[in-house]
């Protein structure tokens, strides 16, 4: 008998031991490996389960709706992803398709959908309170609603004019490209932000699986793809725009320096390596004496006293100030919902080629993003606020749940000599010789605009790039944009229509005329 009590007990120790086991699996599968488990791109009941949950609506700043459900009148996949205005809003939504999860991205997501993924499909942790409720009230559950700093008006006239100005615009046969980025200087939103080409984000949000097939291949053998964001992804030369960051870097260098200190202004310009740079056409900076003030300089945009500043100053000088503006910095444009490559300044030890990296050329490089930051910076005295595009999450009981705190980067500048910058800003655009003068004349509201144009060689396009970037009102900023037209020619005539048209429509919002 005793040993069948110790066989029993044996037997009862043993189905303990596997019976702890398997509850310790259990609850480390539960626990430790489920978000694991449901973004695996084979768990396709993770994502079945999410596209039966009505996926919340993406919203602007002021309200209007630009990715929603609707009943599809499918039992498999009963909702349908709609997005009213298409490609105009592309860039931000992004889109998701109902087969495979957002972890196969970006085959099955972008932009917003795929950043707020989690939050859309109200699976994300800080709706778990909320989908409690909603099961005890035996409501369904329902995604959160994302709202986005995005101003419909700024929006709308960003891609308007950008396709107004590229549609059926090619350079050597491939379609131009363009992108457009708007800031709210003092909290870094992002009031616009832009591409041509795009494309239609209803066009994937399919239910048939051969129907996206077709779709998602012609849309990544076109070129260029129009599923790059040319506002944030695609870089060019800022070309002439970049003279803000040799002139900070100047400045920075002696305080005594200001807006009428005389530069060295000849044409044209002996390189170290024995090559000749000229300004444009050949012309004289100035008055032709050699010596320039500097804001005279910067309105006209002469290219040799820059050119020679970039000599004196030195590569490892303008690097660290472009830097401090956000450029070969990814964590300065890690934002988010939006897939964004960093801007480039390499300190090269031959200071021919320091010289025109100083006016924008060479390696340099930029995104209308960076434009943007550029504009942003001396618009907020100095002060770069890193970029943003979510600004709130809403429960479906229209709580908020999450909201994004403002962020700054740094102070590339003294607000001292961000009012030097401001001051030969607006000499671009208000003096006889400053080259986007045209938009002071043609203003009859007064409205004041700083900026600064840019055109750069990029060695593809036959034509120039065309590039501005600007802020307004001069006098209280609040709205920064930066453009950027592949082959566009010249920034004062491509460029600087488009920002002006943006900043109009969105200070037309806030009743600024």
């Amino acid at each position: 008998m005793n040993g069948m009590n110790r066989s029993v007990k044996r037997v009862a120790l043993a189905v303990l031991v596997m019976f702890l086991v398997l509850m310790v699996n259990v609850n480390y599968l539960q626990a430790v490996e489920a978000p694991s488990l449901a973004n695996k791109p084979r768990n396709d009941r993770a994502t079945f389960e999410q596209n039966r949950v009505q996926r919340g609506n993406i919203v602007t700043a002021d309200g209007v709706t630009i990715a929603t459900s609707k009943p599809s009148g499918s039992t498999l996949y009963p909702w349908q992803r709609v997005y009213p205005a298409g490609a105009t809003y592309a860039p931000v939504t992004g889109y998701k398709t109902v087969f495979g999860s957002a972890a196969e991205a970006p085959n099955f997501a972008t932009g917003v959908e795929l950043a707020e993924n989690d939050l859309l499909t109200g699976t994300g942790s800080q709706l778990a309170f909320r989908n409690f409720v909603d099961t005890l009230t035996n409501k369904p559950q329902k995604g959160a609603t994302i709202q986005v700093t995005i101003n419909s008006k700024a929006q709308k006239t960003a891609y308007e004019q950008l396709q107004q100005a590229l549609q059926g615009k090619t350079n050597n046969g491939v379609q131009q490209v363009g992108g457009v980025v708007a800031l709210n200087p003092s909290t870094g939103a992002i009031l616009a932000m832009a591409s041509y080409p795009s494309f239609d984000p209803n066009q994937l949000a399919v239910n048939d699986t051969q129907k996206l097939g077709v779709v998602d291949t012609q849309l990544n053998q076109q070129n260029p793809s129009p599923l790059i964001n040319n506002a944030t992804q695609t870089t060019l030369p800022p070309g002439s725009t970049f003279k803000i960051v040799t002139s900070s870097t100047w400045y920075n260098q002696d305080t005594t320096r200001n807006p009428t200190a005389l530069l060295a202004s000849p044409q044209p310009l002996m390189l170290p390596n024995g090559n000749l740079l000229n300004n444009d056409n050949n012309e004289q900076c100035g008055d032709g004496s050699g010596q320039t003030p500097v804001i005279d300089a910067f309105a006209q945009s002469c290219n040799t006293p820059f050119a020679k500043l970039g000599i004196d100053l030195g590569g490892n000088s303008i690097k660290s100030m472009a830097t401090a503006y956000g450029m070969n910095n990814q964590s300065a444009v890690d934002i988010p919902g939006v897939e964004a490559a960093a801007s480039n300044f390499t300190a090269e030890t031959d200071k021919s080629f320091t010289a025109l990296d100083a006016i924008g050329q060479h390696d340099t490089t930029v995104t209308p993003l960076q434009e943007a930051m550029f504009a942003a910076t001396v618009a907020n005295g100095g002060v770069l606020m890193k970029p943003y595009l979510i600004q709130q999450v809403q429960a479906s009981d229209l709580s908020v749940v999450n909201q994004t705190q403002t962020q700054q980067i740094g102070q590339p500048i003294s607000s001292t000599i961000a009012g030097y910058e401001k001051q030969m800003m607006l000499a671009v655009v208000q003096q006889g010789n400053g080259t986007a003068n045209a938009f002071s004349a043609n203003n009859e509201n007064g409205l004041l605009i700083a900026g600064k144009t840019g055109t750069s060689q990029n060695g593809v396009s036959t034509k120039p790039d065309a590039v501005f970037t600007a802020f307004a009102p001069a006098d209280n900023p609040k709205i920064a944009v930066g453009v950027m037209i592949e082959g566009g020619g010249y920034g004062a005539a491509a460029a600087a229509p488009i920002a002006v048209a943006v900043i109009k429509a969105y200070l037309q919002t806030l009743g600024i005329q």
